[in-house]
């Protein structure tokens, strides 16, 4: 069977050159005569491998070196307690609520402290990014905290809050390295592998090192503090050690292909074709803010649910897979990540265009 186009918003589709390399790598990685699967951590090889994909994310992101770079586990959803149990010392944090990964996170926070909710799009089903230029930031806060990329409700913060001094920490799992970044903008950011960086069970942290302390709140678990992993380099336990091996691929891949600003220039054409169809189209309608759509994840309705499933399933069948939409909006949803190439998005649009002229 021939590939499909995997629209999933994750686990996604990563890039065929990696996934090709780390086929032909999978019984003897480099000669070592077994694969990274099988390999120790503890092992020199390995040590190269993870040592590298720590470097080729840094010259990526420009991560300066007062940030640490650390390689976790327990998905994105973890860090909803980890943030603030390591980060809320006076107990009082800010959340901006723009959909439904914000907003668990914000309840998370609530076990740990006082959880302002500053701003919400929840008035208008998450539709658009509020106005984040003036917020009343509270003079206690640790940090102002955000999910970047709205995965389910297709938005995406373009402009960074005024956090008026305090650290920004920002949940990036579905537009991790799909453009450039400045990160000294962030106290932190962190982001699940699984939809646009490698396989799922690797979550990536960047903090800066004076965020990672000791003094974090009584009753948290050695294994949830950031300076464990911090002193460790990423291998206090057993780390997720192949999917590590696989991003890092990713991050390779990135830089031979003219790192995040080409990404970024490539992912703004992809956008482009699927949006301004959407945009013309008496049938299909993309329901955000124009100037908050998400790259990443293009969420469209026909305002028929029947007529939605009836798309999704001849889509499949034509080759265009995971495009429903998440269970909590319905409707349609392309997440077309880094590796989703230019001709996947041509064809789903003609194949949009053709079920149009059916209906």
């Amino acid at each position: 069977m021939s590939r499909v186009y995997n629209f999933s918003a994750g686990p996604a589709v990563l890039p065929e050159e990696v996934l090709k390399e780390a086929a032909a790598e999978m019984l003897d990685y480099q000669g070592t005569g077994m694969s990274v699967m099988e390999m120790s951590h503890r092992s020199k090889p390995y040590q190269k491998i993870i040592d590298e994909a720590e470097e080729d994310l840094r010259a990526l992101m420009g991560i300066p070196e007062n940030y640490k770079v650390l390689f976790l586990q327990g998905g994105a959803s973890q860090q909803f307690a980890m943030v603030p149990m390591n980060l809320m010392r006076n107990r009082v944090a800010d959340y901006i609520i723009t959909g439904q990964f914000s907003k668990k996170a914000w309840k998370e926070a609530q076990l740990f402290g006082q959880a302002n909710a500053l701003a919400s799009s929840a008035d208008k089903n998450f539709t658009y990014i509020p106005d984040c230029s003036d917020l009343p930031i509270s003079e206690q806060s640790d940090y102002v905290y955000i999910c970047e990329n709205n995965t389910i409700y297709g938005t995406k913060f373009h402009t960074l809050p005024n956090t008026k001094g305090k650290p920004l920490v920002a949940d990036v799992s579905s537009c991790f390295l799909s453009e450039p970044v400045k990160v000294t903008d962030y106290g932190m950011i962190y982001g699940g592998a699984q939809k646009n960086v490698g396989p799922a069970g690797v979550v990536i942290a960047i903090i800066r090192e004076d965020l990672i302390r000791e003094d974090v709140l009584p009753g948290t678990p050695t294994m949830l503090k950031y300076k464990t992993h911090a002193d460790a380099g990423s291998m206090y336990n057993t780390p997720p050690t192949y999917g590590i091996y696989i991003c890092g691929k990713v991050f390779k891949w990135l830089l031979r292909n003219g790192g995040l600003e080409a990404m970024r220039d490539y992912n703004v054409k992809k956008a482009g074709i699927l949006y301004d169809y959407l945009d013309s189209s008496r049938l299909f309608h993309n329901q955000v803010v124009k100037a908050d759509r998400s790259l990443m994840n293009v969420t469209f309705v026909t305002g028929d649910p029947d007529l939605d499933a009836r798309f999704v399933t001849e889509a499949a069948a034509a080759g265009f897979v995971n495009l429903k939409g998440h269970r909590s909006v319905g409707g349609m949803r392309a997440s077309i990540y880094n590796a989703m190439p230019m001709e996947g998005v041509e064809k789903l649009t003609r194949f949009m265009e053709e079920f149009e002229k059916k209906i």
